[in-house]
């Protein structure tokens, strides 16, 4: 059968840890997250190979050959679950091979994908899809995969902007107060927010449902303390006005408020704060990238009012602190990218995706914009005392 070293590279492990979807996550540097290339438990699968008479090293190493013997043999795979299950683990593990940046990602709720930056295969669904696809279809996942696993990476050295502390003397930004609630389920339970789930993950059905979007009420109050501390601290400029939420490139709904405060230095990033009727706060920073808060207010996710207000107070002190990075265009895919990192040092996070869809000359003075910024935007001017 060969070894689990012959297939795929490395020494095989579990699925990496679950992220839960809809939260931002600050690390420590000093504390990097193992990236998964090669995961165990395909065994039956390869078993399976050699009763069909073909060589699973084979199939390893052409992923166009492997998902034609999928689809081949997709209905007597689906019949066993184990098998299934296998089939897909080496499925995804002949895919982290076709690329060096290619790796397994799991979410909660959700099932295992592998990919990188710019392209993600579900590989639960991948061997759904090619039991019930045509050639033609086939032909055309066959040529997906190629042109990915030919391109070139074109990833530019990672950002790492660097906050600058504030001088003694300057009056610390203070969380308000948040009003207390209790909430409670349709049988008249307590709902712990912030806790609800187990180790087993969220229901299925907690997906779709938003039981007490109320609870986030108090962003409300952190966004206008948020504002009068950067009205207090920096020499800015605040404009409120709704017709601000403009700024955004996401759609925003029932806004209550909008205000612009924008730094007196052309080289630090201004920030638009809009206020929602979810409750909610969403927030645009710099000139391409916005934030929402929350991400997802639904029962999976489980914010509370508290992380999500962290969250709040960390983008928008760090921005102002000069730890915000923002990039565009980024390879032939023309990707925009943001780094952000915390303003009290207690960790960083990242992000990249396609731009979400603008006015061509927004996107053009962006990139224009974005070019005397390649290691950051600078932090704030202070209001001279």
């Amino acid at each position: 059968m060969g070894s689990a070293k012959e297939l795929f590279e490395g020494k095989p492990t579990g699925l990496p840890a679950p992220m839960t979807r809809g939260t931002a996550v600050y690390r420590e540097e000093s504390d990097p997250v193992p990236e998964v290339r090669h995961v165990a438990g395909y065994d039956q699968f390869v078993e399976f190979c050699v009763g069909r008479r073909v060589q699973a090293k084979e199939l390893a190493a052409d992923a166009g050959r492997l998902l034609w013997f999928l689809r081949a043999n997709g209905s007597e795979i689906a019949n066993d679950s184990d098998l299934k299950a296998a089939a897909a683990v080496f499925a995804g593990n002949t895919l982290a091979r076709l690329r060096p940046d290619a790796v397994w990602t799991t979410y909660e709720g959700g099932s295992p994908t592998v990919g990188n930056g710019e392209m993600q295969f579900e590989v639960d669904r991948l061997l759904d899809v090619l039991r019930s696809a045509d050639d033609t279809a086939v032909q055309g996942l066959v040529a997906v995969v190629t042109d990915w696993a030919q391109e070139e990476p074109d990833d530019p050295p990672a950002m790492h902007p660097l906050p600058v502390a504030q001088p003694a003397g300057v009056i610390p930004y203070v969380r308000p107060s948040l009003p207390e609630a209790t909430y409670y389920s349709e049988d008249g339970a307590p709902i712990p927010y912030g806790r609800r789930w187990d180790d087993g993950g969220p229901d299925s059905e907690s997906y779709s449902v938003d039981s007490h979007p109320e609870r986030f009420a108090g962003l409300h109050l952190v966004a206008r303390a948020l504002i009068a501390h950067l009205t207090a601290v920096y020499d800015v400029e605040v404009h409120e006005d709704a017709t601000r939420a403009a700024d955004l490139l996401m759609e925003a709904r029932d806004v209550l408020a909008a205000v612009k405060v924008t730094p007196r230095s052309s080289g630090a990033a201004p920030l638009t704060i809009v206020v929602t009727g979810y409750p909610g706060v969403m927030v645009h920073a710099g000139v391409l990238h916005d934030f929402s808060f929350p991400v997802c207010g639904c029962d999976a996710c489980d914010e509370t009012v508290q992380t999500t207000a962290d969250r709040l107070e960390m983008l928008v002190l760090s921005v102002a602190a000069g730890g915000y990075a923002e990039r565009y265009p980024i390879g032939s895919r023309r990707w925009s990218e943001y780094a952000l990192t915390a303003f009290d040092g207690s960790g960083s996070e990242s992000g990249k995706s396609e731009p979400v869809p603008a006015p061509a000359d927004r996107l053009r003075k962006a990139e224009v914009r974005l070019r005397s910024f390649t290691g950051g935007w600078n932090p704030w001017p202070l209001r001279q005392r």
